[in-house]
């Protein structure tokens, strides 16, 4: 990335230092995960570019928008509801937590055994390397598990912090008291922006987070053919980059790529055999750039071919239905995001009968379930998960890891002699 932005960056109040070593280290990774691949397809050259400009081009675009009057407004869950930070004339953007950085300073407010995701966004800040953080007017937090919940506590010190809390169940009184969460957000965000939420800006909004759900589900599909039309790196890339980038352009680009898939799909082309073992991914969210497991798995004989992560499949599998009336507007957001099947739910038996209809639908020969080291939630779930998997005899390998590149070897090891009994 060009040195062009350090004038931006340092106005920002981006420790410089920090952050180039960060830019030194991520080029030499990307390119060995991804631009070694083979048979990719061209279209994947847009998200090649966002991801060589996401501290770069992005941040300058949000600095315009906030020039403009705008606000920004940072969020680390699918839980936090884009439609209504649009509606407000706001622009929502992920934050970084998916590589270990700033852990000194992390570790001087956090306990050292806690969630590597949430070590990373404390990193990130207190060691001001991210300039999406830096960018912000507000992060939304939620409370979908306790060690991110008491982590919003201690990150309010540096930035306005808003906390949703995230029901555990989903019974009436469960769903009534996130619609006031809902409602009381949308409130929120219109006396942050300074922007009134109409029926118009909140219609239009929900159309575009759609139409982006759309084509996100559109890719999604294209994986159920044999051979795969595109990898699983790819398309995780692309759904991590699905929080990040601008609505409009990102949902033309997808559609573009969807455009060129299908093509190669009609000639039987494909980026990996067809005799390929098919395994879904599942577990705790893998942010940018958590490619470690992904490209294990794809350089062990194996295709990703779904993702039910919150990084994938519950970030785009259900739409908001439209409606008239802001009031039926805000009943169908919060209904929309109480659908996600996240583990903080008790119980959580849709995710498991989703993760059997994925693997009848995907073709799947097995599931790999990823759980980052100390995320409670899903580590305890994977219990249920393998249960399941047992009963339906689909087969099935629980991995725990951390951003550490330490047990690489190790992780390798015991994907190829799952990959060999999918075989």
């Amino acid at each position: 990335m060009s040195n062009n932005y350090n004038d931006m960056w340092r106005s920002l109040g981006v420790n410089l230092e920090a952050h180039d070593q960060l830019l030194q280290a991520l080029p030499p990774t990307y390119h060995d995960v991804y631009l070694t691949q083979t048979n990719r397809p061209k279209s994947m050259e847009y998200f090649d570019f966002v991801v060589n400009e996401i501290h770069g081009l992005r941040i300058q675009e949000l600095q315009e928008h906030k020039k403009n009057g705008g606000k920004v407004i940072g969020a680390f869950c699918v839980f936090v509801p884009e439609e209504i930070v649009r509606a407000a004339g706001g622009i929502c953007i992920g934050l970084c937590s998916g590589i270990d950085i700033g852990a000194a300073e992390a570790e001087q407010v956090l306990p050292r055994s806690i969630c590597p995701l949430i070590k990373s966004f404390m990193g990130f800040k207190l060691a001001k390397v991210c300039p999406y953080f830096e960018s912000c007017d507000m992060v939304v937090g939620e409370t979908t598990c306790d060690g991110k919940k008491k982590a919003f506590e201690i990150l309010n010190d540096y930035v306005p912090v808003h906390v949703m809390e995230t029901p555990q169940m989903k019974k009436s009184r469960d769903k009534q008291l996130w619609l006031e969460e809902v409602q009381d957000f949308a409130e929120l965000a219109q006396k942050t922006t300074g922007t009134e939420i109409t029926d118009v800006s909140l219609a239009q909004a929900i159309q575009e987070v759609n139409g982006k759900r759309q084509a996100l589900r559109r890719l999604s599909n294209l994986r159920k053919n044999n051979p795969v039309p595109i990898s699983g790196k790819d398309s995780l890339l692309i759904e991590q980059i699905a929080m990040y980038d601008d609505v409009a352009r990102f949902t033309a680009k997808v559609n573009e790529l969807c455009d060129e898939l299908e093509q190669k799909i009609s000639t039987g082309a494909g980026v990996f055999p067809g005799r390929t073992p098919r395994v879904i991914v599942t577990g705790t969210p893998m942010a940018i750039p958590n490619w470690k497991v992904p490209h294990i798995i794809e350089t062990s004989g194996a295709v990703i071919v779904a993702e039910e992560m919150c990084t994938g499949l519950r970030y785009f599998e259900n739409e908001v239905a439209e409606a008239d009336g802001l009031d039926s507007m805000l009943e169908n957001i919060a209904a929309r995001y109480l659908g996600i099947n996240c583990a903080v739910f008790t119980p959580n038996t849709g995710r498991l009968e989703q993760l059997e209809n994925l693997v009848r639908d995907y073709h799947a020969d097995g599931v790999i379930h990823c759980t980052l080291s100390f995320c409670d939630p899903y580590a305890v779930e994977a219990n249920r998960v393998e249960k399941m998997m047992k009963q339906k005899e689909i087969p099935f390998l629980k991995i725990e890891t951390g951003y550490d590149q330490e047990d690489a070897g190790q992780l390798k090891t015991r994907v190829e002699a799952f990959i060999e009994m999918l075989r």
